[in-house]
């Protein structure tokens, strides 16, 4: 029965994005066929959720295209009560809720993958369904996410294992800075990489995404990279 249940709310969450894509209205597509998501970002917008999150472009750095549309893009943004200028916006809305929609195949998979096949929850040490949409947990998703995540990049995690935290210093003057984080689960032996950025003296979170097994080599060919802006984040703004 949960089997059923998980491949209905997938295949029903698969078909609103597809139809969006094609031109449907938002709010009545995703109210007829994703009932749960716009009341998770109207309770998101009432509890200041997204003032945690950074800025982030919708065009992916691999592909160089956007994820989502224009209109889903706008449409999420007013009903969370964002400014945005497309192609840039607050980096939750469109890393959780924009990329539970995208359609767009990346060479990583879809990016709503993260949120749904379990890799991310493992890494991060939480029941298997944590960052399921439509999951009985307490909160929205976006607050999961930022909740299991944004302690990890401020050193206040007690678990998983941090298998490294380092810091990219891309304006001296400033101070302002990029962090990834990278988590092991010594259970699961799944990782996640976390990244933020400095805004003031808070970090803001930008993504997280499951990765691969970090090897020595892996990490030292990051660390050892010229400081940039990463994984989308908009060098912009925070």
């Amino acid at each position: 029965m949960e089997t059923e249940r998980f491949t209905g709310r997938l295949r029903d969450l698969v078909a609103a994005s597809a139809l969006i894509e094609r031109g449907a209205p938002v709010e009545a597509t995703l109210a007829d066929w994703t009932p749960n998501l716009l009341p998770q970002i109207a309770a998101d917008r009432a509890a200041g959720e997204f003032e945690r999150w950074a800025h982030s472009t919708v065009l992916d750095e691999n592909t160089e295209t956007p994820v989502i549309s224009r209109e889903l893009f706008e449409t999420l943004h007013s009903e969370a009560g964002l400014s945005s200028s497309w192609p840039v916006g607050n980096a939750g809305l469109l890393h959780v809720y924009g990329y539970l929609l995208s359609n767009v195949p990346t060479p990583y998979g879809y990016k709503r993958d993260r949120w749904i096949n379990g890799r991310m929850a493992a890494g991060l040490g939480v029941n298997p369904t944590y960052f399921l949409p439509w999951a009985a947990e307490p909160g929205t998703l976006l607050r999961r996410v930022t909740d299991a995540v944004l302690p990890i990049l401020t050193e206040h995690h007690p678990r998983p294992i941090t298998v490294a935290r380092f810091d990219e210093v891309v304006d001296q003057e400033s101070g302002r800075f990029f962090r990834t984080a990278i988590v092991n689960d010594r259970h699961s032996e799944q990782s996640v990489l976390i990244y933020g950025v400095s805004h003031g003296a808070a970090l803001k979170v930008v993504t997280a995404f499951p990765v691969a097994e970090p090897t020595s080599v892996w990490l030292e060919a990051l660390r050892s990279e010229q400081p940039r802006p990463r994984y989308n984040v908009s060098s912009g703004a925070e």
